[in-house]
Parts: C-alpha cells; structure tokens; sequence
C-alpha cells in the first residue's frame, strides 16, 4: 500500500509514514499494513502524517482501533505533523484527549 510506508523500529518506536488519502475505500488496507508490522515487532508506533493529505472518519475509527491493541499491550500510540485541516478532525472528535497528537 503506497500511502502507508514502514520504516521499522527505531529508538523503540516503530516508524509509519502515511501520505496522500486514506479513506473507506483503503482504511482496511491501512489497518492490515499497521497490525502485520506491529506484530512483527511489538513496540510504541509513531506515525509521520507530514505528507498526509485526507483521512475521513473511517480513518479516525481505524486510528482508534490500532490505539486500543497498542495500548493493551502496554505501548504509545503518537502521530506527528498532522496539517492543520487533519489535526482539526483530530481535536473536533476530541481524540487529542486519548492519543499523543503533536
């Protein structure tokens, strides 16, 4: 999947870059791409959303969803350079108050 790029673990964090759009019509691809690389190495996930360019609330849904099975297993969840109109969905569903958003 092209929009989601793992790039392994480094300083006990495993790497993700997204870019361009995940929506309904990827968000399955996105979770699968997230969870095969989370089980192959168990560790805090970083997200860079920098070239991120559209998510729509299925997306948020499968943030949450990948939040609940890191937390469980006693990891962080964190996504950094979210654009402003993306971090704004973020901050109006109030998930800014259960995930590290910077």
């Amino acid at each position: 999947m092209e929009e989601v790029k793992i790039n392994g673990v480094t300083d006990g964090a495993l790497h993700i870059a997204l870019s361009g759009d995940i929506d309904l019509g990827n968000a399955e691809a996105f979770y699968q791409a997230v969870s095969a690389a989370y089980k192959t190495e168990p560790a805090d996930i970083l997200f860079d959303c920098a070239a991120l360019d559209f998510i729509d609330s299925t997306t948020l849904g499968t943030f949450v969803k990948i939040l609940k099975t890191v937390k469980q297993d006693g990891h962080t969840m964190k996504l950094v350079g979210l654009q402003p109109k993306i971090k704004k969905l973020f901050l109006i569903c109030s998930l800014d108050s259960i995930m590290d958003i910077a």
